[in-house]
């Protein structure tokens, strides 16, 4: 249910001088869509949805015909800081509907809030947070894109070697003025890189949280004079952007991790023994496989308590497991698709009782040819990675397999 009505988002739009209203969503890649309505208009948005021509959206494209609608979820409601004071804009997360209102069954928002509420069924909620890496590039005197990085600072440089951080700092105020919370900032690895992390939320409020963040950061690059990179690999010889995922599930406010090992094992294993099957959903660019096994990030499906180079990490503190880290995925993600295929991995693993192997706490650039030859890699291209989720007997016999196929075949088109 709702924490707002809509009487109340109209009663602030009066008071507060809105004068444009952002309706808000994603295509199949995670970009965000949106169309702006005046003031007047909000109520049979709310009520009615509005229109839009979805055979020019991927992911929507094919609607079989019918009309889609966008409907504002007023739980989502932003003020956009850098939009001007005087005449000020919001913005909402939208649901896409048909025009009885029922909802779209390819809307991956959707999809994701009908897994939440299973796990509410089977007596669990979720609750994640991100780790989001981004490259800062010059632009020239024109103002057009250029591929020289903003610096050519390192891992946790400091000024003069790291510039962004300036430009890291007011990221993370206009996010802290949305009400989103960034937890730390750094310049990571590579010319030009950083690094946001956030703190845990629930996991549609982090989704929806991700779009607004990539937003921010463009929006502020621009403001700065660079531009913002969340591509896997925008300089080949230099580290990727990963999109580091943190979890952990709760009966109430008990925190599994702990206080029910052989479930939260069992979702873990889940998700490692779908791996193959999801990592398309995770990493839906070509240029997302030339991350794995370079500069950390993972190439085999192994887990570990305090490696930082495994597929998920289980860190451990003062003996307490508060959370595992799945280190594949990228900010190209559709957030709602991803997060929903990740969690219903989970799902099955608890329900078959799955055990996780051993953890691999070798360093990977330390495995041996022959340690290595025996485990088990991700998809290493995106071809392996369309090929595994066809042949999924996960996806194929789920609940879900209609939204998988059509993202599927949607990505084997544009390939």
């Amino acid at each position: 249910m709702s924490q707002f009505s809509i009487d109340d988002i109209l009663e602030f739009v009066e008071e507060n001088d809105v004068k444009f209203i952002r309706l808000a969503f994603c295509d199949l890649y995670g970009t965000q869509k949106n169309i702006s309505i005046m003031p007047q208009e909000l109520r049979h948005a709310f009520e009615e949805g509005v229109n839009f021509d979805s055979f020019l959206i991927l992911g929507y494209e094919e609607s079989d015909g019918q009309d889609l609608f966008l409907k504002p979820d007023p739980d989502t409601l932003h003020v956009l800081p850098w939009r001007p004071q005087s005449g000020r804009v919001i913005r909402f997360y939208c649901n896409v509907v048909l025009s009885d209102g029922t909802p779209f069954k390819y809307d991956y928002r959707n999809f994701l809030k009908n897994t939440l509420e299973k796990c509410n069924e089977l007596g669990f909620s979720t609750r994640m947070g991100l780790k989001s890496e981004f490259y800062l590039f010059k632009t020239d005197e024109n103002g057009n894109r250029t591929n020289e990085p903003f610096d050519e600072g390192g891992y946790f440089d400091v000024a003069p070697n790291d510039k962004g951080e300036n430009i890291r700092r007011e990221i993370c105020l206009t996010l802290e003025e949305m009400g989103i919370n960034p937890q730390s900032s750094h310049h990571e690895r590579g010319p030009g890189q950083n690094e946001i992390d956030f703190m845990a939320g629930d996991v549609l409020t982090t989704a929806d949280n991700l779009v607004t963040y990539k937003n921010v950061v463009e929006n502020i690059a621009a403001r700065n004079g660079v531009w913002a990179s969340f591509d896997p690999k925008p300089i080949e010889n230099a580290p990727g952007n990963g999109l580091h995922i943190k979890m952990a599930n709760y009966r109430g406010d008990v925190n599994l991790q702990n206080e029910d090992k052989e479930f939260s094992e069992s979702f873990m294993a889940g998700i490692l023994n779908r791996m193959r099957d999801i990592t398309l959903f995770l990493n839906c660019r070509r240029d997302s496989y030339s991350r794995f096994g370079m500069s950390e990030a993972p190439k085999y499906i192994t887990w570990s308590a305090q490696n930082n180079s495994r597929l998920l990490r289980v860190p451990e503190i003062n003996g307490k497991r508060n959370n595992f880290i799945l280190r594949s995925p990228d900010s190209c993600i559709n957030p709602y698709l991803a997060s929903a295929m990740v969690i219903q991995a989970g799902i099955a693993g608890v329900s078959n009782k799955e055990k996780l192997p051993p953890a691999l706490e070798v360093n990977s650039r330390y495995l041996t040819e022959d340690r290595s030859a025996y485990l088990e890699m991700l998809p290493l291209s995106i071809e392996e990675a369309i090929e595994c989720a066809e042949q999924s007997s996960f996806i194929n016999e789920s609940d879900f397999a209609d939204i998988a196929a059509r993202y599927i075949e949607t990505i084997k088109a544009r390939v």
